[in-house]
């Protein structure tokens, strides 16, 4: 999460727009029907960590979703209003929500950058990894970067 936080503010500090996503399961979603996933269906689950509460009143949006994806209808719409070419994405989980997330920018005709140092999985180390080797498949080891580049990448 420190990393997260890091990342938001240095964008923050050059205005450049954030984006939240809050992921809410629901009885009866295939997260609960097909892998038996009960979680996150109630707060404080539901709600932005703390470490990043004060960002997410300062984003240019908070985005409930019920998929994997950031491109719910409100995300595609809101980059495409936007004018976004480009989008960065970290967080949690790095081979789910992450990972899904920059599949659908890619096939979009979107540029996607997956911040490898700022994503992570609740499921560990071990599927962190295998996030980020999906993620070379389907994006491009290229649009795999660091916080640090990230930063960079785009001033």
């Amino acid at each position: 999460m420190p990393k997260v936080v890091e990342l938001v503010e240095r964008w923050e500090a050059t205005g450049r727009p954030v984006v939240f996503t809050r992921y809410h399961n629901y009885p009866g979603s295939p997260f609960e029907r097909l892998i038996h996933w009960t979680a996150v269906q109630h707060p404080p689950e539901t709600e932005i960590v703390p470490e990043l509460s004060q960002h997410a009143t300062r984003a240019r949006a908070v985005i409930d979703k019920r998929i994997y994806s950031y491109f719910t209808s409100e995300g595609a719409n809101l980059a495409a209003q936007e004018g976004w070419t480009d989008l960065v994405f970290c967080g949690v989980a790095t081979e789910s929500c992450v990972l899904k997330s920059a599949v659908d920018a890619f096939e979009q005709d979107l540029r996607p950058w997956l911040v490898t140092n700022a994503s992570a999985s609740h499921g560990g180390l071990d599927a962190h990894d295998a996030g980020l080797l999906v993620a070379r498949r389907f994006i491009g080891a290229g649009q795999l970067i660091s916080a640090d580049d990230a930063t960079i990448q785009f001033d």
